[in-house]
């Protein structure tokens, strides 16, 4: 069985994401018999705070071109997320790499308990209240990516409810 996920992609265009942040950025050489190339990759996490986030990788001579491209590599890989109030509808394993990232849904004024890499995935995407803690490798790419795999495994309790065939009064009380 393949590990891939189906993702959920959603158009860009549709939504206000007003969230953009930086959350790496490295320089980078290429050794040739003249000179070493540099030039800089980054790591960027846009969303919209209402359920829509996506990560890009950018690489460029210069920051800002790097910056820039990471944007627009972001919005081309944005997901839908699913919300329960200011929190995730259910505990879930993100993995990407030698990374995971365990995420727990958090009572109402808890806040958002993660690394860096991981709250600005987490904020882009407008959750609120949350639990986190970074398993494996913590290389800022991989745990940004294996955020973004937790929060498709996601599903909203209609969606359980129709899979398992029964009534969504069912799935909800066996939460409370």
């Amino acid at each position: 069985m393949s590990k891939r996920l189906l993702i959920r992609r959603t158009d860009p265009s549709r939504f206000n994401l007003t969230y953009e942040k930086t959350v790496w950025i490295n320089r980078v050489a290429k050794v040739t018999k003249g000179a070493k190339r540099m030039r800089f990759t980054t790591l960027v996490v846009v969303g919209d705070q209402q359920g829509h986030v996506g990560v890009g990788l950018g690489k460029a001579a210069e920051v800002p071109d790097a910056i820039r491209k990471a944007i627009e590599d972001a919005k081309k890989h944005l997901i839908e997320v699913p919300l329960d109030g200011t929190t995730i509808p259910h505990e879930v394993v993100g993995e990407f790499g030698a990374s995971r990232v365990l995420m727990r849904p958090a009572s109402r004024g808890t806040g958002v308990i993660a690394g860096a890499v991981v709250r600005a995935v987490v904020e882009a995407a407008g959750i609120k209240d949350l639990l986190t803690k970074a398993l494996g490798s913590t290389n800022p790419v991989n745990l940004a990516r294996a955020a973004i795999h937790g929060l498709l495994q996601l599903k909203r309790p209609e969606e359980v409810a129709r899979l398992r065939g029964v009534p969504v009064e069912e799935i909800l009380v066996g939460s409370e």
